[in-house]
């Protein structure tokens, strides 16, 4: 190894360049964004977004998702509770009744939320604030409602996303029941799920909780999801705010799919979430897609990349009728 006095500066001047002619560019002006003109529609904003990275991916997935719906293939939401809690219920609503979503998988948190917003009109508490006291997660009335509901359920054989569905379809005292995306799956006959990790919800710790019924009836709806992940050829998944549990639940019923002979392997599947972390890139957008399709991470808010998306699929919708 030489001395340090002893190294010297290279030379350039033997440098071979290259015309930028020749050259091979990744960017060029039709990728350009373009100014938007006054007045526009929502589809001269798509036309108007530069072609490049996740502005592209986003056009592509809509333009994935119209596919989809147009050939009758299963367009798969699973989702967090968090899309709940910034609003995007009514959205998820109409993309159902719309018959763009054919199928829903949530967690218990979801549960939570949805029910307490068609009761109540307004959900999730101050956690900080009622932990110190031990006041955190004791409402009465969504606790009971609930697992009064997943007892009915157990009794007639139903899963657990179908049983909240049905009981607040049927039930009363739900003054914004057009609020709840459970009781409009039930209406609509639209296949919705719910994975619950025991411990993780707060009607858990109450005294009407039974979580033999709890289990039984999320098993269930396991069962039945992995029966929408086996139909999900030439279709969508989209992985809607949930970095562990449904990433980890889409993975094992895709596994069990394609162990019992269904195939699975031409679709798209996107990860929306404003931190991509670990389980849902490996889970979601790369190991399934690793025999074939393609796998997207839109990275943002969901109060605004969902809405974003919703709304371009159904402008991308219109336009191809």
């Amino acid at each position: 190894m030489k001395r340090k006095s002893e190294w010297r500066p290279l030379d350039f001047k033997d440098i071979k360049t290259a015309s930028i002619e020749s050259r091979k560019s990744k960017v060029a002006i039709d990728r350009l964004a373009s100014p938007l003109p006054s007045r526009s529609s929502f589809a001269g904003f798509l036309d108007s977004l530069p072609r490049i990275l996740a502005a592209n991916d986003f056009k592509e997935v809509v333009s994935s998702i119209v596919k989809a719906v147009k050939e009758d293939r299963m367009v798969l939401v699973g989702m967090g509770a968090h899309p709940l809690k910034v609003g995007l219920g009514p959205l998820i609503i109409d993309l159902m009744e719309q018959g763009i979503i054919k199928g829903l998988a949530t967690n218990g948190a979801c549960v939570v939320h949805d029910v307490e917003i068609a009761m109540a009109g307004k959900t999730s508490e101050e956690v900080a604030e009622g932990l110190d006291t031990g006041s955190f997660g004791v409402t009465s009335e969504t606790a009971e409602f609930i697992n009064r509901a997943l007892k009915s359920g157990s009794m007639e054989g139903l899963g657990l996303g179908a049983a909240i569905g049905k009981a607040l379809h049927q039930g009363t005292g739900f003054p914004y029941l057009q609020m709840s995306i459970y009781a409009a799956a039930f209406r609509l006959e639209i296949p919705l799920t719910v994975h619950v990790a025991i411990g993780t919800d707060v009607v858990h710790i109450h005294p009407s909780a039974d979580g033999s019924i709890i289990g039984g009836l999320t098993y269930h709806d396991f069962k039945l999801f992995c029966a929408l992940v086996a139909s999900l050829e030439k279709g969508i998944y989209i992985n809607l705010g949930s970095a562990v549990i449904l990433p980890e639940v889409f993975l094992k019923a895709l596994s069990a799919a394609r162990n019992l002979g269904h195939r699975v392997e031409d679709f798209v599947t996107v990860n929306m979430d404003f931190i991509q972390h670990y389980r849902p890139t490996q889970n979601v957008v790369l190991r399934p897609t690793a025999k074939g399709g393609k796998g997207f991470a839109l990275t943002g808010h969901h109060e605004i990349m969902f809405p974003l998306l919703a709304a371009a699929v159904i402008e991308g919708l219109e336009h191809t009728r």
